[in-house]
């Protein structure tokens, strides 16, 4: 019991002296603020470096993403077409395929699909 104590001990003290090294080294100083700056051919920007990110772009991307996981949900059936009921199987797929076209129907409805409005 005493060794485990021991040894807790000796663990609890070398990773908070460790953290306490990482920390003093990792200190950022003055001369870092340049490297944080955007870099403009040795000029100061004269824009803003957080430009505003399109929303409409956004969302392209977070259907595309849903689009991809459900394509990657549909791989699997196509090798679990042998091994199971060909009713269920057949009754899954539909299913999940209406799913993804009134997904894909709603989102061209709302003209998400558009580049422009």
């Amino acid at each position: 019991m005493k060794i485990m104590f021991f040894m807790s001990t000796i663990f609890f003290f070398i990773s908070n002296m460790l953290i306490l090294i990482s920390s003093l080294i990792s200190k950022k100083t003055i001369q870092d603020r340049e490297k944080c700056s955007p870099f403009e051919c040795g000029f100061d920007p004269k824009s803003l470096p957080r430009i505003p990110f399109s929303l409409h772009f956004f969302l392209i991307t977070v259907i595309f993403l849903i689009f991809d996981v459900e394509i990657a949900l549909i791989f699997p059936m196509i090798p679990s077409f042998s091994m199971t009921n060909m009713f269920i199987w057949f009754k899954t797929s539909i299913f999940f395929f209406i799913i993804l076209l009134l997904g894909l129907y709603h989102e061209w409805n709302q003209k998400m699909l558009n580049w422009t409005y």
